[in-house]
């Protein structure tokens, strides 16, 4: 286990499920997609909320988890988390069949649970598998906070090479410290701002991040700066990047900007977000996104000199 769990590090982008024309499911662009985060320097790939995976049935879901685990060669986190415990049991042991690294879970955003039901929740996953399993505060897009205390509980039960965290939560770098002062500085924890707060989440101590997948080759360069301790390379690039995030009002707004930028790399055919939709990129927002974007690739071409 301890060997698996050190591969839960770094940069692993929630990679963008590709539809074709009638909104199904394009394999053969999602192959290039994971190819080509691979090749740019990703430390493995996460298939989550930006994923879409809310907007899939429960068999695409199992479908998507089983062909992203066969083509990819290097580590993969499948987001397990579902309305009932029965289902979110179900994907995560389909999950661990068909080889992943480790699963993911939001908490059911139907029902406002407490605090034992939630760790009900979670323990029946950990439970039903082998693998580490990272729970994720998706409050930033659904549901309540899920408490500190809450989760530091469950770490106690299982530890940390069995649970690791994604706290979402507002304010950010105050909950991630909390979380990392109430379990000892045991707490594993990847960030989830898409970039935006990576910076200050590096230095409160996570092991990762996981940003979405449009922009890997500033994601990378921003980790390799923070690692490296370059305060100069370190704004440089994320200044654009939080500048980018900001664009990206809720989950649609992340969808659109993301996928948008896909395509202007030549990694998506279209732009094509399952419907109903509620964010849609105007032609100034698009304006603006390839300005930030020149910007933005300026700053890695300089970080690599």
């Amino acid at each position: 286990m301890s060997q698996l769990h050190n591969q839960l590090a770094g940069v692993f982008p929630v990679f963008q499920t590709p539809f074709d024309e009638n909104e199904n499911i394009d394999f053969d662009t999602l192959k290039k997609e994971i190819d080509w985060l691979f090749s740019r320097g990703a430390n493995g790939v996460v298939m989550a909320m930006v994923s879409e995976t809310l907007r899939l049935s429960s068999e695409e879901r199992d479908d998507l988890a089983a062909k992203v685990c066969d083509m990819t060669e290097g580590p993969v986190v499948i987001s397990v988390g579902a309305e009932s415990q029965h289902t979110a049991i179900r994907h995560a042991k389909h999950a661990e069949d068909h080889g992943a690294t480790a699963v993911m879970a939001i908490p059911p955003v139907a029902v406002a649970l407490g605090h034992e039901e939630l760790v009900r929740y979670y323990t029946s996953i950990l439970e039903s598998i082998s693998l580490p399993v990272i729970i994720q505060d998706a409050s930033g897009y659904v549901g309540r906070p899920m408490p500190v205390e809450l989760q530091s509980k469950i770490l106690g039960v299982f530890g940390s090479d069995r649970v690791l965290f994604k706290p979402e939560a507002a304010p950010i770098g105050q909950n991630l410290s909390a979380l990392r002062d109430t379990t000892g500085g045991k707490a594993k924890i990847f960030e989830g701002s898409g970039g935006i707060s990576l910076v200050d989440s590096y230095r409160r101590g996570i092991v990762g991040t996981m940003p979405g997948a449009e922009i890997i080759d500033a994601q990378v360069a921003l980790w390799n700066a923070l690692a490296g301790g370059d305060s100069s390379k370190i704004y440089k690039l994320s200044f654009p990047i939080s500048s980018l995030i900001a664009l990206q009002t809720g989950l649609d707004g992340f969808l659109a900007v993301e996928k948008y930028l896909l395509v202007k790399q030549g990694v998506f055919r279209n732009t094509i977000i399952r419907s109903p939709v509620g964010f849609h990129l105007d032609e100034e927002t698009k304006s603006e996104i390839d300005r930030l974007y020149e910007i933005l690739s300026e700053a890695v071409a300089t970080s690599r000199s």
